[in-house]
């Protein structure tokens, strides 16, 4: 009986830690909050109006977003402005004459291994800002809104940006004034 009782506590310990290693490769529980933009389809006017819709929600959003000073701030302000974004969205849709509409929400998703510049942001589940675009089937574009990564384009690519970089810049330039 005693050999019965060890093995099976070795036995639910080792399927414990299994269980505790697959719970923690499969979730992660980050201070980032992305933006995921599905379109439509794979269609190129599906595409080319996604990347219109990214930089109007993006102008749209980064004043509120530079704000924030958590994630959970970011989250507040996000749920507190899903329709003006939906707005945006389908504003730019009806310009460029698509019938379809979007639709917001912020929900918890699976990604991907993403590089943005010097970080590199593991594959894992991250709360996200999730825009789909029509049935939102198509390719998607993604970036981090918490902390503010997002990029702008340039002629010669991308320029990220960090609200934590941009004051700690500034606070080092002041020093030096």
């Amino acid at each position: 009986m005693k050999k019965f009782c060890i093995s099976f506590l070795i036995v639910a310990i080792i399927i414990l830690s299994g269980i505790g290693l697959f719970v923690s490769e499969n979730q992660t529980d980050t201070e980032y909050l992305r933006i995921h933009i599905r379109a439509n389809s794979n269609l190129e006017c599906d595409q080319t109006v996604k990347y219109k819709i990214k930089d109007a929600v993006v102008k749209y959003l980064t004043p509120f977003i530079a704000e924030c000073n958590t994630k959970k701030d970011a989250e507040k302000m996000l749920n507190d402005r899903l329709s003006g974004v939906e707005a945006v969205a389908d504003r730019v849709l009806k310009e460029n004459g698509f019938t379809y509409r979007s639709s917001a929400g912020i929900k918890r998703e699976e990604f991907p291994t993403r590089v943005y510049g010097e970080l590199e942001l593991e594959k894992g589940f991250y709360d996200a800002l999730i825009i789909n675009l029509g049935s939102g089937e198509g390719d998607n574009w993604w970036c981090v809104v918490y902390p503010p990564l997002c990029f702008t384009g340039s002629e010669s690519g991308y320029v990220y940006r960090s609200k934590i970089k941009d004051i700690i810049n500034d606070f080092f330039n002041k020093e030096k004034a």
